[in-house]
């Protein structure tokens, strides 16, 4: 059947259906007419009409066969449908081998019954051989008569319904691969694996999800991997890149049909890989037409060098292909990097060459690490706490078999303060801990360590107590007996306490200021809350710290200090002070820290005293509105000259007055904190159509950065994405991949149908379904 498809014929010509030929001996091939669909029409028209048969009473002439007249004889008419005879050659012929003998593959096209026809009058047994049994070439031509004479079995059909069950196993092959990467890059998993041959026991994720779906589900098994053809089974790694090429893109085009258009800010910053390849992360913060703020990823790309230029041409590049532009952009935000943040040179300019009101704000959060960083190295006395820190847990924590040790330490005080009533117990309490070395980078790393040394501090006191005894060496040994002592110490005890504070603070200043939704406003409400706290605890929070410090040391049998009582310098015992441990702990620590902490507040926060965030302050819903200065919002308005025309900035004075007083009559507003939530609740009562100027503006303020966090959770995701075993991952098959794990909500959203057409539209390669 192939074989005769494929074959070439002539062009369809004119023929006349009525003359065909009925004796079988004038009769043509039938692959002789040309078209496929003439062809089909001659074959029911023989049929229709029957085969051939003499009319009754003609007399059959007789033949000399073995020395005896024969003839042919007319009963078996009645015992063979097929059976057709020729008054012309006087000989039988079989009317369904006929009409399909190029169609059917086998020798017996070449039969006497098909051919030259048959005249053995003495061998009726012969009639039976041409039938055959099941399967045979007679009996194959009669099963396509009959499909032949039912209207729903013509070739057309035939070949229609072939290419429907193709349709349809193609669309099962390729819904189950777009299943397997959907999954893969929603968990941030490998595709490939080490040995994908047939003889590897784990050919990798992606095949081994593949065979596991088609072992769940029958309809898929019947149609993939070893039962699909070898070039079309969908699982080739070009295949899977293409896929995820398809859901990033799908999701980034998502993300840029949700701006509209609109104003957004540009969040950027570049990290090294597992490769040393230099990546840049390019995050969009923008309001959505629900008013919603967001921070979505549109691309992770590889820069050749860290150069403002270098950068600037690599965004050019990002903008051109998903068709934004630079007139859009109101606010940029990096970390302190001179190449980003320089005035004249850095990234930071060159944006700005390009659009004046794409204002930078250095990351709140980023100023944050700064303060703390400085504080840690311009007092000596923090200074000398972290060394010890460092030193402890390099030596309690050096092995693993010192980190058993502590786990075990703290299980059994743990059941047994269980087995006494002092702890509770539930779900998510009482957790195995360890001590957790801190980031060099992340000082909020430094409170994990501190809060897990105050709770595992018997247990660390007793591995260190180990190691004096019984260390791998002399210098082991003398640095535990050094690390006991100083731990056993009321200094130690002291600048604990007091770390944890500060950094506790900071801690949740920094996950405050990380939030995706936050605004800036919100961000400088919260630093300076946290401002007002620090000097809270300078002024009146001595008692408290000093309560707690107490209670450590009764706990642990540390020897505790009268306050009263003559200061001695442990560095120093034999020298006079002239001061009192309170004078000591009190000014000198505990003032001397919170007074160099404040003042590394207002120098690294001090822009944000500048006019344009000290406008925006006017837009504040807290306190009713209490802040609301309309002088002040115009100011704003002016700060954005391709926003606000002249004619605009006058119609916008003319609204303001006629907003604050809507607003404020309407309840619904008036338990508002936030311009996050005041732009959400003016779309929500479509408050934004009827103040369209005031909305824009108050877009402009939530689109200005807090924090460059969404771009540095990308590099986590990265670090997820390209592991040491996947070091060699395509910059381009990466991008897709960890724009899909950083933006699962899109991705789960994602259907098939629209991945499919997607794939199919791809230019880089000729797919063999075309739908």
């Amino acid at each position: 059947m192939e074989r005769f498809l494929k074959r070439k014929l002539p062009q369809p010509a004119n023929v006349n259906l009525d003359e065909l030929a009925y004796d079988p001996a004038d009769r043509k091939r039938i692959t002789e007419y040309p078209g496929l669909k003439l062809q089909e029409e001659i074959r029911r028209r023989y049929l229709v009409r029957g085969p051939h048969r003499p009319q009754p009473g003609f007399k059959y002439p007789q033949t000399i066969i073995a020395k005896k007249p024969r003839r042919f004889n007319p009963e078996w008419f009645e015992q063979y449908d097929w059976l057709e005879y020729s008054e012309k050659v006087d000989k039988a012929f079989c009317l369904y081998c006929y009409l399909f003998r190029d169609c059917i593959e086998g020798q017996a096209g070449n039969d006497a019954f098909v051919t030259k026809g048959f005249s053995g009058w003495n061998n009726k047994k012969r009639l039976d051989t041409h039938v055959g049994g099941i399967g045979s070439y007679h009996n194959e031509a009669v099963k396509r008569c009959n499909n032949l004479l039912n209207p729903n079995q013509s070739i057309e059909f035939a070949l229609k319904k072939q290419q429907d069950i193709a349709k349809e196993e193609y669309f099962i092959r390729l819904s189950t691969s777009i299943n397997v990467v959907r999954y893969l890059l929603h968990q941030g998993l490998a595709f490939r694996g080490h040995d994908e041959s047939e003889e590897s026991d784990n050919k990798g994720n992606f095949l081994e999800l593949v065979k596991l779906l088609a072992e769940q589900n029958e309809k898929i098994k019947r149609v993939v991997l070893k039962n699909a053809p070898d070039n079309h089974q969908m699982v080739a790694p070009c295949i899977q890149k293409d896929i995820a090429n398809c859901f990033s893109e799908i999701i980034v085009s998502s993300i840029i049909e949700e701006i509209g258009g609109d104003v957004f800010c540009l969040l950027v910053d570049e990290s090294a890989d597992v490769s040393d390849k230099e990546q840049m992360a390019v995050v969009l913060r923008y309001v959505d037409k629900h008013g919603v703020l967001k921070e979505r990823l549109i691309g992770v790309v590889h820069v050749t060098e860290t150069t403002a230029s270098c950068l600037k041409s690599n965004i050019d590049a990002l903008f051109s292909k998903y068709k934004l532009s630079w007139k859009q952009v109101r606010g940029q935000g990096y970390d302190g990097a001179s190449n980003m943040r320089g005035e004249f040179n850095g990234l930071r300019a060159l944006i700005m060459r390009e659009n004046g009101s794409a204002y930078y704000v250095h990351c709140f959060a980023h100023q944050l690490q700064l303060v703390i960083v400085a504080v840690a190295k311009k007092n000596d006395d923090i200074s000398d706490f972290f060394d010890m820190i460092s030193l402890l847990l390099n030596v309690a924590g050096a092995s693993c078999k010192r980190k058993d040790m502590i786990r075990q330490s703290q299980q059994e005080r743990v059941e047994k303060a269980i087995g006494s009533g002092q702890i509770s117990t539930g779900t998510g309490l009482n957790q195995e801990q360890s001590l957790q070395r801190p980031g060099d980078t992340r000082w909020c790393s430094h409170y994990k360590t501190l809060k897990s040394l105050n709770s595992l501090f018997p247990s660390v006191v007793e591995v260190l107590e180990y190691v004096e005894k019984d260390g791998p060496n002399d210098k082991k040994k003398r640095q535990a007996r050094g690390l006991l002592d100083y731990l056993k110490d009321f200094d130690f005890v002291f600048h604990l306490h007091l770390m944890l504070m500060i950094l506790g603070h900071a801690n949740s200043l920094s996950l405050c200021l990380q939030r995706k939704d936050q605004d800036i406003l919100e961000a400088m409400s919260e630093v300076k809350l946290t401002k007002q706290k620090f000097q809270q605890i300078r002024d009146d929070g001595w008692e408290c710290l000093l309560e707690r410090i107490y209670s450590f040391c009764e706990g642990h049998g540390i020897p505790k200090l009268e306050m009263e009582e003559q200061y001695i310098d442990r560095h120093k015992p034999r020298s006079k002070t002239n001061r009192t441990n309170y004078q000591h702990y009190r000014w000198d620590c505990l003032n001397s820290v919170l007074d160099l902490l404040l003042i590394e507040f207002n120098d690294r926060f001090g822009e944000t005293n500048s006019n344009l965030l000290t406008y925006m302050a006017a837009l504040s819903p807290k306190n009713c509105f209490g802040d609301f200065k309309v002088e002040s919002l115009m100011e704003l308005a002016k700060l954005y000259p391709d926003d606000f025309s002249s004619d605009e900035l006058k119609d916008l004075a003319h609204d303001l007055p006629i907003y604050i007083d809507n607003i404020q009559a309407d309840e619904r507003f008036s338990n508002l904190n936030t311009i996050t939530e005041l732009a959400k609740e003016m779309v929500d009562k479509n408050k934004h159509l009827a103040f369209p100027l005031v909305y824009r503006l108050l877009k402009l303020v939530l689109v200005l950065p807090v924090a460059t966090a969404s771009v540095e959770r990308c590099f986590s995701a990265m670090k997820f994405v390209k592991t040491i075993l996947r070091n060699r991952i395509g910059n381009t098959f990466m991008n897709d991949c960890i724009v899909c794990f950083v933006e699962p909500a899109y991705l789960a959203t994602i259907s098939d149908n629209v991945v499919i057409d997607r794939f199919q539209k791809m230019e880089n390669r000729n797919r063999k379904m075309l739908l």
